[in-house]
């Protein structure tokens, strides 16, 4: 590839991105994972599953079942009740929209690129 060729796939690549930052579903998902980013309750059910999930470790180390199956089930619970906050679930389904547009990009691109391949071969 030589250089005019390299500064004009910059500049699309750039022009892209641009076009990317300005896009509703994209500006969606990062306002939405700015919001599960800065949230004390899902960072405090996070913590609160690391821990359970340690104890859990620890009494499995040292051999008590009953402890280890009660923490499990408590890491269990705390893991539902995460999955079903109306902010993660948003999250969640707005990261899908984004990845499906991004899928969508590359594979259009991809296209390009092969048929321009094609076409010089």
């Amino acid at each position: 590839m030589n250089l005019a060729n390299e500064a004009a796939v910059e500049a699309a690549l750039a022009h892209l991105t641009a076009l990317l930052s300005e896009n509703e579903t994209i500006i969606r998902y990062q306002q939405l994972q700015k919001r599960v980013d800065e949230n004390n309750t899902l960072k405090e059910l996070e913590e609160d599953i690391q821990k359970s999930q340690k104890t859990a470790v620890q009494f499995a180390h040292y051999d008590k079942p009953e402890a280890e199956k009660a923490a499990l089930k408590e890491a269990d619970r705390l893991t539902k009740e995460l999955n079903q906050h109306p902010l993660v679930t948003a999250y969640r389904e707005q990261l899908i929209e984004a990845n499906d547009l991004l899928q969508y990009l590359t594979t259009m691109i991809q296209k390009e690129v092969n048929d321009a391949l094609e076409t010089d071969a």
